[in-house]
């Protein structure tokens, strides 16, 4: 067995051609969520081969992740790290760049050269929710149960999934899965499109690998002309829509024919 490219603050990195596992390697705290452990993540990011096509996130233990650590609500915080009386008390510049250092552990997944997978399993709350969210695609076990419980502690979900979860459930649905932090269990979640597919937990690892396969199957310039056309789809008009499809489907044939620059 070759050795993780990252093992670090309960983040591994593992790579085996063109498929990437980014493991969550906490489970005796459900994977629960630090600083330390976002730039482990980023860095996970930062350290991909060109050659990787897949990412698949998964997690050790019973729950993918309860969400932020709570000693991050205690005075002292973690060792190192600012607390977040600490932070309240910085400027609104600091406080802006402190949020956004965090923000980027939850970014690189939607690299418009990769497709990603989150593997769910058990609790996704919070923080937790936000990293699947993250990703492009979730397979979740029949016991996975996401909940956006910020908004009970005071706060807002600032790791970058408001705007995912909006797209994928609609305004009203998130409204009311983030005020209330109400359960989204397994079988809502696949319902509503939040999850691509929910499978018996001991089919879990199987289905991400047939999902994996099934998307490395088709060339890779196709699939990345097909997620940037699909990711700018909200953005653009119709017409809009149908000149990036005329344009994408150019290149295509042009690659297939040889004449690509």
């Amino acid at each position: 067995m070759t050795e993780p490219l990252l093992d670090k603050d309960g983040v591994l990195l593992d790579v085996d051609g063109a498929v990437a596992t980014v493991t969550l390697a906490h489970p005796a705290k459900r994977n629960a969520q630090t600083p330390a452990m976002w730039r482990a993540l980023d860095e996970a990011g930062r350290l991909l081969p060109g050659d990787v096509r897949v990412v698949v996130l998964r997690a050790q233990g019973a729950s993918f992740s309860a969400g932020l650590d709570r000693q991050a609500f205690t005075p002292e915080g973690f060792d190192g790290e600012p607390s977040f009386l600490a932070m309240a008390k910085g400027s609104d510049a600091e406080l802006d760049a402190t949020i956004a250092t965090y923000q980027r552990a939850f970014t690189w997944w939607r690299r418009p050269d990769l497709v990603t997978i989150a593997a769910v399993q058990g609790h996704a709350i919070g923080a937790g929710f936000q990293l699947a969210l993250a990703c492009d695609l979730r397979v979740c076990a029949d016991d996975a149960q996401f909940a956006m419980r910020e908004t009970s502690l005071g706060l807002v979900p600032d790791l970058t999934g408001t705007a995912p979860l909006t797209r994928l459930v609609g305004y009203a649905r998130a409204l009311e899965i983030c005020v209330t932090g109400r359960f989204v269990h397994a079988a809502e979640a696949e319902r509503t499109g939040l999850a691509n597919l929910v499978v018996k937990g001991d089919e879990l690892d199987g289905a991400v690998t047939d999902l994996a396969a099934a998307i490395l199957a088709a060339p890779r310039d196709a699939v990345v002309e097909t997620k940037a056309l699909l990711a700018g789809a909200a953005d653009r008009t119709e017409e809009e829509q149908r000149a990036a499809e005329r344009e994408a489907q150019g290149r295509r044939l042009r690659d297939l024919a040889g004449l690509a620059d």
